[in-house]
């Protein structure tokens, strides 16, 4: 509660829509009317209907006692019908001056005063609700409530026109809104009255199977009766604006079950939230941040990511070093990536989670960034730098499932609303979560306008979408499932979605990439949705990654009996566009990390990382690796503990960061390994077949036709003598060699390169005789290229 004289009384108020009878003055939304759109919703209820949205004129003129608790007690669905200003008619049915009534529990005496400083008596009618007239139009007025000894003055909600138009609500009922959370949630603005604007809180929210909804806050002692809001229209949309709540209020909104029990809920689409554990909102300020990256997003509009260089370094903000800002990660991060030389940075989910070891994935606010690491405008700014540092930033996206904690979506207005009603259809049992209803077009809208704005209001570049798998297939990990109206698996309006998500964020912000968690042969995942496909631009190759990390498990004797799963990624290497991962769930939960995986000792154990790496930048996708891996941390990752930094001083794991950085800068430089990923004709084969040496050799190649010779050595001899063949003559010279010493090698190889000799092989009319070295990769390419 504030104080004041009458001296410092604002005057910049306007009046309510008093349910839409003889309102004057008042701006809407976009697309808003001065009419109460709540109107052609109630107009044929029953009198003392709490639910009801509006009143007659008559009812407006004298409500009834019903009526009149209801809005005491914060349960009635139109509290503007009642309270407000409304006008006042004389017997002979005219109009006759203005009636001013407001909520004031225990108050002492109540008195309206306007903008001009009249003052208006109102007198207690019932139920702390008061009444008084004037002779005048509609006004701007204050409510000055006196207690005892203290006078409290406030500006009245009641008196406002609604925050929300005419076509936002269209939109939004068509499940069509790209830009909801300009909409929903909470919004300072100045909001116009009669006579002037006013600064306050405009607060809106979805809830259709609610009978009341009401918000509460630190600014108003969390007694939600104070601030009752009014159902706009049937598609379930509530609104109030609250003069005078800035930006760091904390609030949730309250909603009246249609069983009658009143539940609490963070705001679904609030930009900022409390710190876990708390579990509020918070109104957020709108953004300050003043972006940098203008370069970085006209070059960004101009370039197709899907066949441009992305290596992408993937790690998890809370932990990669624990204890750091958004800001103090942009210090730390950028000299990092400097370093070692990738394109992009992936962060697991941003989003806000009560959750610390579901790592981001269990989501509660979408739209808000974890305070954890700091406020949205910090967010900004570290990716503002990251921008001008040149580096793209994904961020994972989880659109497939959220979970059942009451605060949150679940069950969200007392009802599913967001999730499916059927358990068969809206509940994942893997991971005890609830599963969008991806039928409904409102619920739809609220997922796409959420990839929308991540892209749109912190300049992300890409969104890897989660779980992708869990939402195609209805029988996913279930015993019990529905079938399609065909009769098949498929999640028909699941797919829709993915398709109607993709092709809208690629169709409003040119330049940026889709990504695609999914572990199945879904056919057509990275095809364009005008040819049928899912939309995407990548999609992890799960099967790259399970068979290679099979593959390189085994001990060097005994991988000539392998040799298959090596190459059975060159079959389908083109039926998708892919990125190959070595992600977080490689290396979590009893996986051990990719150094433990890799056979041998110490020394063997980092050169088959060496190895491993040099094959993965090497082959047609985009690699991505995981936090701690590029210098070949021991122990297993764990969001609990930072990663292992003090191997970077120990020369033989500084010597795997050093690959990757070779790699990196070779990869950026080289079209060859990036250009044409997703052509067959990126890649020529040297030798596929040699199982018995366990070596792989074959040529990446750019639009011009400039090629890079690759040769891997995956057992642990050195091969002398080693004959290929090769496309052009003259002297080779090597790019890469992991056994380099300088990267912890033995410094075995060909450091004067190798000149090739007229003598076929391969399909090649030239070959050269080179030293492999064990567990290694030795990349060539024409001296004078």
């Amino acid at each position: 509660m504030r104080a004041i004289p009458d001296a410092l009384v604002p005057s910049a108020v306007g009046p309510d829509a008093a349910g839409g009878v003889g309102a004057t003055g008042g701006g809407a939304a976009t697309g808003g009317s001065a009419a109460d759109p709540g109107d052609a919703v109630a107009a044929s209820a029953p009198q003392a209907d709490p639910d009801r949205t509006t009143l007659t004129a008559a009812e407006a003129a004298h409500p009834s006692d019903d009526e009149l608790l209801a809005v005491a007690e914060g349960r009635h669905s139109g509290p503007h019908s009642v309270l407000g200003q409304h006008p006042r008619t004389s017997p002979g049915g005219g109009r006759s001056g203005t009636v001013i009534r407001a909520r004031r529990p225990l108050a002492d005496a109540v008195t309206a005063v306007l903008s001009s400083g009249a003052r208006v008596r109102l007198d207690h009618l019932a139920h702390g609700i008061w009444e008084g007239a004037h002779d005048g139009e509609f006004d701007d007025y204050v409510i000055e409530a006196r207690y005892g000894d203290h006078i409290d003055v406030r500006d009245d909600p009641y008196r406002f026109m609604p925050t929300v138009g005419d076509l936002d609500l269209y939109l939004l009922g068509e499940g069509r809104h790209e830009r909801l959370w300009d909409v929903l949630g909470a919004h300072v603005r100045e909001h116009a009255g009669t006579v002037g604007t006013s600064r306050g809180t405009a607060f809106a929210v979805w809830a259709p199977h609610a009978r009341a909804v009401r918000v509460i806050g630190t600014f108003n002692e969390w007694d939600g009766g104070r601030h009752a809001m009014r159902r706009l229209n049937g598609q379930g949309i509530w609104e109030l604006f609250i003069p005078d709540v800035e930006p760091g209020a904390v609030y949730k909104f309250q909603l009246l079950t249609r069983e009658g029990a009143w539940i609490d809920k963070a705001d679904p689409v609030a930009q900022r939230t409390e710190r876990p554990p708390h579990t509020a909102s918070i109104v957020s300020a709108p953004p300050a941040h003043e972006w940098g990256d203008d370069e970085w997003m006209r070059r960004r509009a101009e370039t197709d990511p899907h066949t441009a260089p992305m290596s992408v370094y993937e790690l998890h903000a809370l932990s990669w070093r624990p204890g750091l800002s958004y800001r103090e990660l942009a210090d730390a991060l950028i000299p990092y990536l400097d370093d070692l030389g990738f394109t992009h940075v992936e962060f697991m989910p941003l989003a806000e989670h009560p959750y610390g070891p579901s790592w981001g994935y269990q989501v509660t606010g979408y739209y808000a960034p974890t305070a954890r690491l700091g406020t949205p405008d910090d967010l900004r700014y570290l990716i503002d730098r990251l921008h001008q540092a040149g580096y793209g930033v994904i961020m994972d996206w989880v659109p497939g499932h959220f979970p059942k904690d009451a605060f949150a979506l679940g069950r969200f207005d007392g009802e599913a609303l967001y999730e499916h009603g059927d358990p068969r259809l809206g509940e994942q049992p893997d991971w005890g979560t609830y599963v969008f209803n991806f039928g409904d077009s409102r619920v739809r809208n609220f997922l796409v306008a959420n990839a929308l704005y991540w892209l749109d209001e912190f300049h992300i570049d890409g969104l890897r979408v989660d779980a992708v798998a869990s939402m195609l297939y209805l029988d996913y990990s279930r015993t019990e499932w529905v079938p399609n109206i065909h009769g098949g698996r498929e999640n028909l309006e699941a797919i829709a979605f993915l398709q109607e998500a993709c092709a809208t964020a690629y169709r409003e912000h040119p330049g940026i990439v889709m990504i695609a968690e999914e572990s199945t042969s879904f056919d057509g995942v990275t095809r364009p949705t005008s040819a049928g496909g899912l939309g995407f631009g990548l999609k992890w190759n799960m099967g790259w990654m399970n068979d290679n990390l099979r593959y390189i498990a085994n001990d060097p004797l005994y991988r000539s009996y392998h040799h298959g799963e090596l190459t059975f990624s060159f079959v389908y290497a083109w039926s998708e566009q892919y990125v190959l991962p070595i992600s977080h769930d490689e290396v979590v939960h009893g996986k051990g990390s990719m150094f433990t995986k890799m056979p041998g000792d110490h020394w063997q154990k980092l050169a088959n990382l060496r190895l491993f790496y040099a094959y993965q930048w090497g082959h047609p996708g985009k690699p991505l690796l995981y936090m701690g891996q590029e210098f070949g941390q021991p122990s297993e990752w764990g969001e609990e503990r930072g990663l292992d930094w003090w191997l970077m001083d120990q020369p033989p794991h500084r010597g795997v960061a050093s690959t990757i950085a070779r790699l990196n800068a070779l990869y950026r430089s080289t079209p060859a390994l990036w250009e044409l990923d997703h052509d067959p004709a990126g890649l020529q084969w040297i030798n596929g077949g040699d199982a018995g040496n366990s070596v792989l050799a074959f040529l990446r190649r750019d639009a011009q036709g400039d090629s890079v010779a690759m040769v891997f050595n995956f057992s642990n001899q050195v091969l002398r003598d080693y004959r290929i063949g090769l496309p052009r003559a003259g002297r080779w010279v090597e790019v890469l060699n992991t056994d380099d010493a300088e990267l912890g090698g033995s410094g075995v190889g060909n450091p004067d390169g190798v000149r090739t000799a007229p003598e076929p092989l391969d399909g090649f009319d030239q070959s050269a005789h080179l030293t492999v070295p064990p567990l290694a990769a030795v990349w060539l390419r024409p001296a004078d290229s």
